[in-house]
Parts: C-alpha cells; structure tokens; sequence
C-alpha cells in the first residue's frame, strides 16, 4: 500500500493529508492530541474499498501552526471544507474521533458534500466530561500552569494514554512513542489553548449544527469510554435522525486503535451498506 503525503494551503496555512486507496472518498479527522497517525490500524483495511484522506489539521498533528492561529472547532471545520473544495470532492464518507466528531458534524451541517458520518465517541453538548479542567485551562493561572508543564510532560504520556483505552494491555507498540512525538512538536501547547479557549462557545454552536444534520450517521462508542461519556451517545442518537448507535465492548476511547479490526468491519458495513440504499457509486 503506497502512502502519498500531501500539503495543501488553506487561507495562507498549511495542511497535511495522507492519501491512498481507490475507491468513494473518506475523511478521516482525528481528535484534539491525534493527528493522521491515529489511523495507522484502520488505514490498509480501509483503503481496500476507498480512497482514504487523512488530515493533520494545522496546530495538531504534524502540522504546525502560528502561535496566534484560531484552532477552535469552528476554525478547523472551515478549513476541512475548504479542502474538499480544493480537491473537489463530493460524496464523501466522513470519519471523526473525538474533538474530530465534533469538526466532523460542523462540516455536515454547512456541506452537501458530505454523504455520511462515522463518529467515535465525539464531543457533543451532553457530555460534561473533563469541563470543569476545561475551564481551568482556559484561565490565566491553568494556561499558565500548562505552558511550564508541557515541555516536561513526557513522562505522563504513557498515564495519559493508558487512561484512554479500555484494556491498557491491547496498546499496540509504538502508540504512546507516537503520541508523545505528536505532543512535543514546536507550539502544540499554544494551540491546545487555543483550542480551548473556544470549547465553550464551539459546544453551543454543536447543538445548532446538529439540528441541520441530515445525512446517514453511525455513532460508536467503547463501553469504557473515560473522555466522553457514554451515557451522551443516545441523546446524540436521538438528535440525529438517520443515526444508528454501535458499542465495542470493554474498549476505551480510542476503540479504533483498541479494536481495530471490529472498528473497521463498523465503519466498511455502514458506508457500503448506506451507499447501497442511496444508489452512491
């Protein structure tokens, strides 16, 4: 499997895309300390029946960003469809994690290019999980605490990460090596906050967004899910129309790297089977 590596330049910033497959487009977003690299156990088996787009979306990933640039969700959502524009994309299968879901459903709310959503555990306005470090972060003192932590904090990856799946025993190697090189790249920190000082305002933006959301949806959650509470999933089920709701037993937050092979055999099912009731090619 060949993996091109591509820039394209929205609005004077760069931005990072894998490429590779054949097939119906589909975007994978990833979530807010991800990048493209959270993909690396869904890619191959993917990309047998598609053309596969996986961002960096510039501040997080392995795109680096000015120190000033608007990372909000509404910021990066802006930038995705700007991207399907440049690469004249349409009917395309959209696959978000997490802060990604979120990006994910603000871009099917303003795009008749998107033909359906794939949403692992994503922010949504019912789940209140981590708010209140949100808002500390946000302040003068958490951001300031951050900016002296960070440059420290490799140490913590491996708690952190291990917070985020169900069974720490099925990290696959090399995963919190691969976040920690994500986490220490030049300025992430600032984009972080960046990013957050905008949560509260994106989350209420959320829930106008999802009231024009249309398209086939399927939500998937890990039982386990300690970032974005699982008890949220069926009141965004409920929200979305055309939504169906997936559980991966005992799996975390990051189901698509704890469980793979289920996660893909999840997504492959829906998007086929929603591209053959709606006549796709």
């Amino acid at each position: 499997m060949q993996i091109e590596r591509n820039t394209a330049e929205i609005d004077g910033q760069p931005l990072h895309y894998l490429r590779t497959g054949s097939g119906p487009p589909l975007l994978l977003l990833h979530g807010l300390l991800g990048g493209s690299f959270c993909w690396r156990l869904n890619v191959d088996a993917l990309s047998r029946q598609h053309t596969i787009l996986g961002v960096d979306l510039p501040g997080l990933g392995a795109c680096d960003a000015p120190r000033h640039l608007d990372c909000s969700m509404l910021a990066q959502a802006q930038r995705v469809l700007s991207l399907l524009e440049q690469l004249k994309l349409e009917n395309v299968d959209v696959v978000g994690s997490s802060w990604g879901g979120a990006i994910a459903m603000f871009v099917a709310a303003q795009s008749r290019c998107v033909r359906s959503l794939v949403l692992a555990a994503p922010v949504n306005p019912w789940s209140d999980f981590g708010a209140g470090r949100i808002r500390f972060l946000k302040g003068r003192l958490g951001a300031a605490s951050l900016r002296m932590v960070w440059p420290v904090s490799r140490p913590l990856h491996r708690i952190a990460v291990e917070r985020m799946y169900g069974d720490p025993r099925r990290i696959p190697a090399g995963t919190i090596e691969g976040y920690s090189s994500l986490a220490m790249r030049p300025g992430k920190v600032h984009s972080i906050l960046n990013t957050l000082r905008g949560w509260e305002d994106d989350v209420n933006a959320l829930s106008k967004a999802i009231s024009r959301i249309t398209v086939p949806s399927l939500l998937i959650w890990g039982t386990r899910d300690g970032a974005v509470d699982l008890r949220s999933a069926e009141h965004l089920r409920r929200a979305l129309p055309a939504s169906e709701l997936k559980l991966i037993e005992g799996a975390g937050h990051l189901a698509f790297e704890e469980t793979p092979d289920e996660f893909n055999r999840l997504v492959l099912d829906f998007v086929e089977r929603t591209r053959a009731q709606s006549g796709s090619a």
